[in-house]
């Protein structure tokens, strides 16, 4: 479906972000009860755009687009998608409102299928309204658009406990290693792996960070390396196979990345290319710490084998810069994730607290 698609500048509308010492925008704007805008990430770092979403299929294609990434960040959005989705729906029986948000949540949930917190928080979302005693569809809507904002707020009080848990791990003149981006722009505010190293800054800790550039797209190049230099951090970016060299030069004293999904013994999904990193961590004795808040704690997915891997377009790995940088017609294989077996965590940040190994009991407790 064609859209009008509405621009809005992070100034023009007035709109602050809530991080100290930093100037970051906020990924997603809900506003007046009704209006979703959400920060066009692929645009980043040379443009600051957002798109107001006019309908359900255009939350699902900025969604599939990555205009709108992160595993806690798509979560809030595809609530909020669902009410924009079906605030024209008002007039329906409640039975066929509930029957058509069901389709309009399933609808949405293909748009990406490894990060749980998606599929999370529309299941969350169409439940409260199932299990309500609503007579009317606009009740109904109510008591969906209630419960995208309480996800909204809870994933900013996630991000926030993150970061004072994961505080301690900070030392003094150490340097960092983060793989893609798990900041502010991936969630509602703080960032999980980055909320401890924003924290850290506030209270004069001085580190560095070495941010990995993240093949193909760039998340760590353009989003990370971006918004921890905006908060005045000391950020060095490398490429993906720098990593080893960094941490054989003694320049890695910890690593700290988000996760899209955690399965229930403690493997996690994350961005392609942190298995190599965690494996290269364990070479070289280096902790390696996954940030997760306890919505993205999947405990039906038993292990990381039970993990759907979402595989993304060849064009991606073929171009470069918007210039094709591959032959012709070659195969091409573009995995946008890869699982990291729990034996090489050394630990998950939660905003319960750290779990450590073996995480199976832990996972159950922070999920609870």
């Amino acid at each position: 479906m064609q859209t009008d698609t509405r621009l809005i500048t992070f100034k023009a509308k007035g709109i602050r972000t809530s991080m100290s010492q930093s100037s970051l925008p906020l990924s997603i704007i809900w506003q007046d009860n009704r209006t979703l805008s959400l920060l066009d990430q692929t645009l980043l770092p040379l443009e600051l755009r957002y798109e107001e979403q006019q309908n359900i299929e255009q939350v699902w294609d900025s969604i599939k687009q990555l205009k709108v990434r992160g595993a806690p960040a798509i979560g809030i959005a595809g609530a909020y998608g669902l009410v924009i989705g079906m605030q024209d729906n008002v007039e329906l029986s409640t039975a066929e409102f509930l029957a058509e948000l069901r389709k309009q949540a399933d609808y949405l949930n293909s748009a990406r299928p490894t990060a749980v917190n998606l599929s999370w928080a529309l299941e969350r979302v169409v439940n409260k309204a199932g299990q309500s005693d609503a007579d009317t569809a606009e009740a109904l809507l109510s008591i969906i658009r209630h419960e995208a904002e309480l996800i909204h707020e809870e994933d900013r009080q996630l991000c926030r406990g993150i970061g004072e848990h994961g505080l301690p791990l900070i030392k003094e003149g150490m340097g960092v290693l983060t793989h893609c981006n798990a900041g502010g722009l991936a969630v509602s505010e703080r960032g999980t792996a980055l909320s401890p190293l924003y924290l850290a800054h506030e209270q004069n800790i001085s580190f560095k960070v070495y941010a990995d550039e993240t093949r193909p797209l760039l998340q760590g190049a353009r989003l990370t390396a971006w918004e921890l230099s905006q908060a005045g951090i000391d950020v060095t970016l490398q490429t993906d196979n720098m990593a080893a060299y960094a941490m054989q030069q003694g320049l890695i004293d910890l690593v700290i990345v988000g996760t899209d999904r955690v399965a229930a013994n403690g493997d996690v999904a994350n961005k392609i290319g942190t298995l190599g990193v965690a494996i290269l961590a364990k070479h070289y004795n280096i902790p390696f710490y996954v940030a997760s808040p306890s919505s993205t704690i999947d405990l039906s997915t038993k292990t990381g084998a039970d993990i759907e891997i979402e595989q993304r377009h060849a064009e991606e790995v073929c171009e470069f810069g918007a210039r094709r940088t591959a032959p012709e017609n070659i195969s091409v294989l573009n995995p946008a994730f890869d699982v990291t077996p729990a034996e090489l965590v050394t630990g998950i940040i939660t905003e319960k607290g750290i779990l450590h190994p073996p995480f199976a009991e832990g996972l159950q407790q922070a999920a609870s």
